[in-house]
């Protein structure tokens, strides 16, 4: 073989391992979630009322309720819900699912959502307050509990309130803080008159508290500041066979979750944002 006739040939095997090994990433990108008797699903260890790792949380019940319907193991892979969670968990196809992710999200293929919710205002039952809206005359003299960067913010700094508020941190990791149900507690304790929590956290927190609380859902409050929010889970962008998937059991499956939901005093609302009763 002469050398110009290796050359050639050596450089056809490179473009022809080249195309093969293009082939198979583009395949790989592609892919839906593996076929297997696993359901994997990415969640954070400690972070009631949603998940953790004793499996205590709604969402727990709800994957669980979907991996005995489905035929499926359920296996977690557990990582805080804090900033990179995406990227660490579902991007690396460590798992195939995430067990609760807002509608908002834009860096997942949301699944329907299987819930929807609403920020609510927490006051003691013995402190003599019945407001039920932001624009409540007797917010003006209170101290006020509010996640910085969450909607509830926005609407108390347009009220001008915002020298009576004691901010809570947005992003932490679960593991060392839990700034929500830090908000809760200090209401209970008196650190606080009112708090402006997502309505989830709001209740189960509130009815795990020292001193009775009462839980009062912002369904009334101008539109212009959105406080209600569907949830749904999440799969890569890709996998939109695997998303048909789940969105067929979630639908069938609906009155039990609810139920669940119902179990841990999460406010529901309709389609209509109405509340919905028992």
């Amino acid at each position: 073989m002469t050398g110009r006739l290796a050359a050639t040939c050596w450089c056809a095997a490179v473009v022809i391992g080249w195309m093969v090994s293009s082939s198979a990433l583009a395949a790989g990108a592609t892919r839906q979630a593996l076929t297997t008797s696993i359901l994997r699903v990415c969640a954070d260890p400690g972070n009631l009322p949603f998940s953790n790792d004793k499996l205590e949380g709604f969402e727990n019940k709800v994957i669980n309720l979907l991996g005995e319907h489905m035929g499926l193991e359920v296996r977690y892979t557990w990582f805080p819900q804090t900033v990179g969670f995406v990227r660490n968990t579902l991007r690396l196809r460590e798992c195939d699912l995430i067990s609760g992710i807002t509608t908002t999200s834009e860096k997942v293929q949301n699944t329907n959502p299987y819930y929807r919710s609403v920020y609510s205002m927490v006051y003691r039952k013995d402190s003599g307050i019945s407001a039920t809206r932001f624009s409540d005359p007797a917010l003006e003299t209170l101290k006020l509990g509010v996640v910085a960067g969450t909607p509830p913010a926005t609407i108390i700094a347009r009220l001008g309130l915002l020298g009576q508020v004691t901010p809570y941190h947005l992003v932490a990791d679960t593991r060392r803080y839990r700034p929500a149900e830090q908000a809760i507690q200090d209401v209970s304790a008196g650190v606080t008159d009112v708090a402006f929590i997502w309505g989830p956290i709001a209740a189960y927190f509130a009815d795990q508290a020292e001193n009775q609380l009462s839980v009062v859902p912002l369904i009334n409050e101008d539109k212009s500041v959105r406080l209600d929010f569907r949830v749904s889970m999440a799969v890569r962008y890709n996998e939109t066979d695997w998303k048909h998937q789940v969105n067929a059991v979630l639908k069938e499956l609906q009155p039990q979750i609810n139920s669940i939901l119902r179990g841990y005093n999460v406010p529901l609302l309709s389609d209509r944002g109405q509340l919905l009763s028992e």
